[in-house]
């Protein structure tokens, strides 16, 4: 346990000497279990906000928590065959509503790598996959289009854990225009496929488009985002 704080210190702390901390201070909640655990922000948050969770796997405790604690219309997403059986054998509250669709940068089929163990949940893209790893695939959209075949104007909170595509989603969800008033991103620079540079540059490329650091979790793995418009909104009293 002590070599495990050890590890999150040291992750911690080159992050703050790459100049990634907390920009913003907020009252912020969080909500989940094991690994996926996300803070958000409570303030700009109303019955009936949209919210969209892409890869949920096997751990969707924080999306029933959205649900239960603030009455959001949640829509999750995973294309992968183990997660969706999973989620057809859960009882779920009708809020909840599952796409069995990846998000990506495109509007088609993906190949996605297989756990070679059975109980693990955690598809990747075939370029982070493993050795010796079977490859099945999935059906992904870009954001832009499961917004738009949902018919949401704006999305309240976009949660993303998605194996080391937020590389390449959140760029192209920028070039796109949308910007949901709360990004929570688990970011897999620990992969070797993924640069500590290209992080960091991502992570820049959020700020220039006005996402301020409100959350980064003990593993400096999970952040929080708010759009800087949320806070004017806030400051100006509506």
């Amino acid at each position: 346990m002590a070599f495990k704080r050890i590890k999150q210190w040291r992750r911690r702390r080159r992050l703050y000497r790459s100049g990634i901390e907390v920009e913003v201070t907020v009252k912020w909640i969080s909500y989940g279990a094991r690994s996926g655990v996300w803070a958000v922000v409570p303030e700009y948050l109303s019955p009936g906000s949209v919210v969209y969770s892409a890869g949920v796997g096997n751990n969707i405790a924080w999306d029933l928590a959205m649900i239960e604690q603030h009455g959001v219309e949640l829509h999750a997403f995973d294309p992968t065959p183990r997660s969706v059986r999973w989620i057809r054998e859960q009882v779920l509250p009708p809020q909840f509503d599952f796409h069995p669709v990846g998000l990506g940068t495109i509007d088609g089929s993906q190949g996605f790598s297989e756990p070679n163990r059975e109980r693990k949940f955690n598809y990747s893209s075939t370029d982070f996959g493993g050795p010796g790893e079977s490859v099945v695939y999935c059906d992904v959209k870009k954001l832009e289009s499961l917004q738009r075949d949902l018919g949401h104007r704006e999305i309240d909170i976009l949660k993303m854990d998605i194996e080391g595509e937020e590389m390449l989603v959140l760029p192209d969800m920028l070039a796109s225009g949308l910007l949901p008033g709360q990004l929570l991103v688990e970011f897999h620079y620990n992969c070797q496929q993924i640069s500590f540079a290209d992080f960091v540059r991502v992570v820049s490329q959020l700020r220039n488009k006005g996402y301020r650091i409100f959350h980064i979790s003990e593993r400096g793995y999970e952040f929080g985002f708010i759009h800087q418009r949320l806070l004017d909104g806030a400051a100006r009293g509506g």
